[in-house]
């Protein structure tokens, strides 16, 4: 079966985006390691969940990334992953290997998981990533603290109705200041 891998950039008290869903809090000095660490994680996928806010900012960019800078690390990499956005507003795609989920979180994620192919991945944004969290479907959390603090901000976390524990898989502190902690849910 297919796991779904969160890889989520966040401030190191734990925001996922400004009020307003800015990121210009994220830092951005990629060394090697951290370059093949980002490549491992989409090598190991072949499908990349999205909500709608999200698909509607970062498709295009990594799209137009791939087209105009192929030597880019990634670019040519997302923008070949088959992508599935979760939404209740969008009716048809215009962008490159994407379909739309409209049905129930988890079934849809459940379909998915059982379907052949590499691992899926999701990016974000945060209220698509809360309720895959809620609703318990992320088997592998890849969360990215960036060397960061704010005041106010969106979390991921926000709704659990009660406490998840996590098995921890290994932590990395790159060169270029970021800090990876992998975990998967612990299930007892």
């Amino acid at each position: 079966m297919r796991k779904l891998k969160l890889q989520m950039q966040m401030t190191i008290n734990g925001y996922v985006g400004g009020p307003n869903g800015e990121n210009d809090w994220m830092t951005w000095n990629p060394d090697a390691e951290f370059t093949t660490f980002l490549s491992s994680l989409l090598d190991t996928s072949d499908t990349l969940l999205l909500g709608r806010k999200t698909a509607e900012n970062i498709i295009n960019y990594w799209e137009e990334t791939a087209d105009k800078n192929p030597g880019h690390p990634f670019a040519k990499k997302i923008a070949a992953l088959s992508k599935v956005v979760f939404t209740k507003t969008l009716g048809k795609s215009s962008w490159n290997n994407t379909t739309f989920a409209k049905g129930n979180l988890a079934e849809e994620i459940a379909a998915l998981k059982e379907q052949p192919g590499k691992d899926i991945i999701v990016f974000g944004g945060a209220d698509f990533v809360s309720s895959l969290i809620k609703e318990g479907l992320i088997d592998e959390y890849h969360l990215i603290i960036n060397p960061t603090a704010m005041g106010k901000g969106m979390t991921i976390f926000n709704s659990l109705d009660s406490i998840q524990k996590f098995t921890p898989v290994q932590s990395k502190l790159y060169p270029g200041g970021k800090t990876v902690l992998s975990f998967k849910p612990k299930n007892d």
